[in-house]
């Protein structure tokens, strides 16, 4: 993975930020999670059925996930992919605040579908967060948000415990999102 990171930073044009951890991909194995980072893992159930999986999965691969929590979010594709970048926003006007980050895997799979994005330069957390949904044997239609992250800057390391509060409540919004999409 290490060498997948080296080379993205290798083709990224020059001057554009690049990813600021180095284990670029690990949350497409959740129990293996790199050592150093806050560990997050929210798993919500949002539905039965086909119709529930294919409406979550494309809620959380076309950013209607996010935008149905209120962030904004800006993106170089329609649909989540490999290279493409988005940038999460929130407030509004001059008190716009964004974060950058780049998709660096994604799953459509008969059973599971999702995307993980990790942090570029000028993020205030490094690390990685990916969000996943899964239809069990049963029928039973699970959102997964699995991420490994650390401060990048002075001010979150200062924000310390606050931050992992902030991801878990996001992580349960964006669940919460995920269940009104799919009709759970």
């Amino acid at each position: 993975m290490i060498r997948l990171a080296r080379a993205l930073r290798r083709t990224a044009p020059a001057g554009a930020p690049a990813f600021t951890y180095p284990e670029v991909g690990a949350t497409r194995t959740p129990e293996a999670l790199p050592d150093g980072y806050h560990h997050l893992r929210h798993r919500t159930l949002v539905g039965r059925g086909r119709d529930a999986f294919e409406a979550a999965g494309a809620a959380v691969t076309t950013w209607r996930m996010h935008r149905e929590t209120g962030v904004r979010l800006r993106a170089d594709a329609v649909r989540a992919a490999p290279g493409v970048r988005v940038r999460v926003c929130v407030g509004t006007g001059p008190l716009e605040y964004g974060v950058p980050c780049e998709v660096v895997w994604t799953a459509y799979e008969e059973t599971r579908t999702g995307f993980a994005y990790g942090t570029l330069t000028g993020h205030p957390e490094s690390g990685e967060e990916s969000f996943v949904v899964e239809q069990a044997p049963d029928g039973s239609v699970w959102f997964t948000v699995t991420a490994f992250s650390r401060p990048a800057r002075w001010y979150t390391r200062l924000a310390g415990p606050l931050v992992p509060p902030l991801q878990r409540w996001y992580a349960r919004r964006l669940g919460r999102a995920v269940r009104r999409i799919a009709g759970g």
